[in-house]
């Protein structure tokens, strides 16, 4: 597979008469953009805003984030899901860069719903502070999910999929500023040279526990709770083959658009030729039975094996029952012979002092710590900032990081605007994808 990300640097986005990209400047006429959002019938309230990196901004409940892209020949660019199936991965395809469209929830949170800052103590939790965002913040008639702590969210994330596809499609008939080349040979053609590298192998464990459809992540709009690991190639990943969920404590998220840029990935790329054999990507899930975890472990340990992997990297979307399908996939790599590289965040209470993983053993010795998902963090006052969204939803609404009360903190959110929080509730902020910036530090 060869595919061709042709990238448009956004330097400015601002609403006008016409959707276009010229020099840099993303100009968006608002009212066809509502349109979109608009067709579903279940959206009630919706308005689009602009926020930089500075603003004194807070959103929150945020519960998406998708990076603005056209399918070039035709097709959607989430296939499955916003369009008629098809593969991903090959041909060209537009991406605006340094921006995002964010989808925020105008009243109503849940356990899979973060919280961004764009300016002051926030900005470093979360990578999505970094960059230019248009904000579609809506409502729906979903009434049966307005007062549920897990919530599908389908109605809003879809609009923001739809409203990146409209916005991405701008740059149809433009030249790029860039041009990123993925490729990667059939394992069994390639030349001597790349095969007598370290082979690896990445694993991906994707967020799929909830049994009942609509929570989980998709893979080409196939719910990941009902497939078996199986092998992907890396553009497919890149190119919209991944929907993001709406179950995982949001600082353990990988959002869509973390899927369509996926550092790691591109990573491992850069390496492929050089120092490893770049074999591509066994895609597994998260499980909820010990044996449902069990075979699924078998399998990417043979696939692998199979593969002639010599060496591996897993990573888990999440923590906690997670962990498990984590531990078992590591130790099976492990026994295979594979050596194996684990990438994770923890959990380990406020005070840094638990397991950090629920479930653990002695082969999983090479871990890579994104961080605590329980570190308390303190915003101060708001003063000038605006909020996007509904504050109270943080503490009211059990967005996994906040809550209305403790008998030691009292609220999430108070009377000042203030909030303190675990960093459980920051959007995306754990970034095991691969954008974390984060350092250990020995005390």
């Amino acid at each position: 597979m060869k595919l061709d990300i042709a990238n448009f640097y956004v330097e400015e986005i601002k609403f006008g008469e016409e959707t276009n990209y010229s020099d840099g400047i993303l100009t968006i006429n608002k009212k066809e953009a509502l349109d979109v959002v608009f067709e579903d019938e279940h959206i009630t309230e919706a308005e689009l805003y602009i926020v930089n990196p500075g603003d004194e901004v807070r959103l929150v409940p945020v519960k998406e984030a998708i990076e603005p892209r056209y399918r070039v020949g035709g097709g959607p660019v989430f296939p499955g899901v916003t369009g008629k199936l098809m593969q991903a991965g090959n041909g060209v395809t537009h991406a605006l860069k340094d921006m995002s469209v964010l989808v925020v929830g105008k009243h109503y949170g849940g356990f899979q719903d973060g919280l961004i800052d764009m300016s002051g103590e926030g900005v470093k939790y979360t990578y999505y502070s970094q960059l230019k965002n248009v904000v579609l913040v809506a409502h729906t008639d979903e009434e049966f999910e307005y007062h549920e702590q897990q919530k599908k969210n389908k109605v809003l994330r879809w609009a923001g999929m739809r409203l990146a596809e409209y916005i991405g499609a701008c740059t149809k008939g433009l030249k790029s500023d860039e041009v990123e080349t993925f490729e990667l040979s059939p394992i069994t053609k390639r030349d001597p040279a790349t095969n007598e590298l370290p082979s690896v192998v990445f694993v991906l464990q994707p967020q799929s526990q909830m049994e009942e459809i609509g929570y989980n992540d998709l893979n080409y709009g196939w719910d990941c709770n009902l497939m078996l690991p199986t092998l992907m190639h890396p553009n497919e990943i890149l190119d919209g083959a991944m929907i993001s969920g709406s179950f995982m404590p949001c600082s353990s998220k990988w959002s869509t658009y973390d899927f369509q840029n996926f550092p790691m990935i591109k990573r491992l790329y850069q390496e492929h030729g050089k120092s490893i054999n770049f074999l591509g990507i066994i895609m597994s899930n998260l499980n909820v039975a010990l044996e449902q975890k069990e075979r699924a472990a078998l399998f990417v340990a043979q696939m692998a094996k199979n593969l002639g992997a010599d060496s591996a990297v897993v990573a888990e979307e999440g923590y906690g029952n997670p962990d498990a399908d984590f531990t078992a996939c590591y130790v099976a790599l492990e026994d295979a012979g594979v050596k194996t590289v684990g990438l994770t965040n923890e959990c380990t209470g406020r005070d840094g002092a638990s397991q950090p993983l629920v479930s653990m053993d002695d082969k999983c010795d090479a871990i890579v710590s994104t961080g605590n998902v329980s570190s308390l963090i303190e915003l101060p006052p708001m003063k000038t900032k605006t909020v996007l969204g509904e504050l109270e939803s943080l503490a009211r609404d059990g967005l996994s990081g906040g809550w209305s009360n403790d008998e030691l903190l009292g609220a999430s959110v108070k009377e000042d605007s203030s909030i303190i929080m675990e960093n459980n509730a920051m959007f995306c902020g754990d970034q095991v994808v691969g954008w974390s910036t984060k350092t250990m530090v020995e005390f």
